[in-house]
């Protein structure tokens, strides 16, 4: 079953994106060189701490952190530690959340550490945000969930082939629903499966968190010893970026981003919906 949000849930949801945005905010700019995943996981303690607002990732299903860090090969899910320390040149995945009056945020980017990236990084990254920001200007109503897919998959496939041969949409992990838990129905694919069907209908007060995650080579990953940290097969760098996203009668409003999404669907022709949110 698909929970359908009201505008008054959908406010509140607002509100809990709008601490995850600051946490964002936060660890970019704490995720230098020197600094340990384990600080930058500190940082947002005290930013849902400010906000008054509840970690939806620590003890679930018993992770032990507030943020997942995922360096470099590390597509998802990475553990903060003190012994993980950046480097001049690594990139980093910060995927969080939070929790206000029981209504749920989560979001995630990328971050460069430090300077002198191979262009390739740079432009893994950049396919990785663009492919999401497609996916959710594909949230129009009366579309169906696998436009969202095609819409992700699409862009990616156009893109030019990195020096590493191929763009891997990874296929283990993907979006989901969202509200009043974290993850929910629907799942959301970041490529096109006839398996799954057309998928729902996007109606006002459907939620969904876009994820798209890619790595430099495969699609293939495989989990680490401690049950959480997910890995490429080969090796090869990734990015994930994600977004929550309300379906309302005015049309798609990105609850984690600061500015609701305006100025990136106006690239896309869309207009975002109004903000409930007087902190945005």
């Amino acid at each position: 079953m698909v929970e359908i949000k009201t505008p008054e849930q959908i406010a509140k949801m607002r509100e809990a994106g709008l601490v995850v945005a600051a946490i964002h905010a936060a660890t970019r700019a704490a995720a230098v060189p020197g600094a340990s995943t384990k600080d930058l996981d500190e940082v947002a303690r005290k930013v849902l701490a400010e906000h008054g607002a509840k970690s939806n990732f620590l003890g679930y299903g018993g992770f032990p952190a507030t943020i997942c860090t995922s360096v470099n090969e590390v597509v998802v899910h990475g553990i903060p530690d003190e012994k993980t320390v950046l480097k001049d040149g690594d990139i980093i995945s910060i995927d969080c959340g939070a929790i206000i009056d029981g209504w749920h945020g989560d979001a995630a980017y990328t971050a460069f550490v430090g300077s002198g990236h191979a262009p390739e990084l740079l432009e893994l990254s950049r396919v990785t945000e663009e492919s999401m920001w497609a996916g959710i200007a594909a949230m129009k109503l009366g579309n169906r969930l696998v436009d969202v897919s095609k819409s992700i998959e699409g862009y990616v496939r156009r893109q030019p082939r990195p020096a590493t041969g191929k763009y891997g949409i990874i296929e283990d992990y993907g979006g989901h629903g969202i509200g009043s838990e974290m993850h929910m129905d629907p799942h959301v694919l970041n490529y096109v499966t006839r398996k799954r069907g057309k998928g729902i209908k996007l109606v006002p007060g459907v939620c969904l968190a876009i994820e798209p995650m890619i790595s430099l080579g495969t699609a293939q990953t495989e989990v680490l010893a401690d049950d959480w940290t997910v890995i490429t097969t080969d090796g090869t760098w990734s990015s994930h970026w994600e977004h929550s996203i309300a379906m309302t009668e005015n049309g798609p409003l990105v609850l984690t981003a600061v500015d609701g999404g305006k100025a990136k669907l106006a690239e896309h022709g869309i207009t975002a919906a109004p903000d409930p949110s007087p902190r945005s």
